[in-house]
């Protein structure tokens, strides 16, 4: 009888562990199935995924309080009220034309695929083709000021100069290490093997860019805005970049309109339009005239540097003009290629 009673213990006790093990198994699913997050181990890729760009609008409605960052914030987006021809202060009306700065570099700098400004801060100095020489990031912003912006440079160590870089690196802080590509330049597109047909690049324009940029190129203006300040560019014309700036090269336009355009439509990820519809469409906006720089010969003292697609002579080579203007870029390049063995992307 004892024996027979120690075994209905036995039995119970291990049918209640039974019981036990099973409803806490109950428990933990129900609970895994609620919270789920809490179980998994992000990885890497996952964590990065996770951070974006800083947002200079929501600091500043949260009481950012940087003044020099909220200053440089302020000049590269309004660029022609505050160091244009619409700057109160004719002093520090630097930039010749009424385009800001983030119309190319889109999302206030922080857009992938416009060349932005996350990251910049460390990829300087940097060697520059253009001048032969290692430049700062100051060289590479007048460089903008007087070939995008048509303009005057900014003196180094100006309350200007110092609150664009201060913005710049606002930006570039904490950008995780496997971002940092994402942010620089602009996406590259497979170059035709055959030139500009500007017909084609006339009728994509009408198809994608006049609702944005008019029939003339001349940009839509932002309404009641007393200095010009324009909502979309001008793509040529007076006001526009003038004839020594990269995007007058029609390689760099194909890249950038390839990654961002139509404006709203596309991004690097995301592209709208072709390789081929971006280089006819970069080809047929710079068939227009616009301001000339001056001096513009001393540009890359080593030609054997210059970027294929420069519209503007000298060259290291006996190509024409035009072919140097609208393609095909392939002979070019393969020229460089046996000559200096050098292999040119632009």
């Amino acid at each position: 009888m004892d024996k027979f009673s120690t075994l209905v213990k036995s039995i119970a006790n291990i049918f209640g562990a039974v019981i036990t093990l099973v409803l806490v198994i109950f428990l933990g699913v129900l609970f895994y199935q609620t919270y789920p997050g809490l179980f998994i181990k992000k990885s890497v890729a996952e964590k990065v995924q996770e951070w974006t760009p800083r947002d200079i609008d929501l600091a500043i409605a949260e009481g950012f309080g940087d003044k020099k960052v909220e200053y440089g914030y302020q000049l590269v987006t309004d660029s022609p009220n505050q160091m244009g021809p619409g700057a109160e202060d004719p002093k520090i009306r630097y930039a010749g034309n009424h385009l800001a700065c983030t119309n190319c570099h889109l999302d206030a700098g922080t857009r992938p695929g416009s060349a932005s400004w996350v990251g910049i801060t460390e990829r300087f100095p940097q060697f520059s083709n253009r001048s032969n020489s290692e430049g700062t990031l100051e060289d590479r912003i007048n460089g903008c000021m007087e070939r995008s912006m048509d303009g005057e440079m900014l003196p180094k160590g100006s309350r200007e100069m110092e609150a664009i870089i201060a913005y710049m690196d606002w930006l570039s802080q904490d950008i995780p290490e496997d971002r940092k590509a994402e942010f620089k330049g602009f996406p590259s597109i497979k170059i035709p093997d055959f030139a500009v047909d500007l017909e084609k690049g006339a009728a994509l324009y009408q198809v994608e860019c006049v609702r944005c940029h008019g029939e003339t190129g001349q940009g839509i203006k932002k309404t009641g805005s007393a200095g010009g300040f324009y909502l979309y560019p001008p793509l040529w014309g007076e006001d526009s970049y003038n004839d020594g700036a990269g995007m007058h090269r029609v390689i760099t336009a194909s890249n950038f309109i390839k990654g961002n355009m139509p404006f709203g439509e596309a991004s690097r990820d995301n592209p709208k339009l072709t390789d081929e519809e971006a280089y006819h469409l970069a080809g047929y906006i710079n068939s227009f005239s616009r301001p000339e720089k001056e001096n513009k010969e001393k540009d890359f003292p080593d030609l054997k540097l210059k970027p294929v697609s420069t519209p503007y002579g000298p060259w290291a080579d006996d190509f024409p003009a035009d072919q140097h203007k609208y393609g095909p870029f392939q002979p070019i390049k393969d020229f460089y290629k046996e000559r200096y063995g050098l292999n040119k992307s632009q």
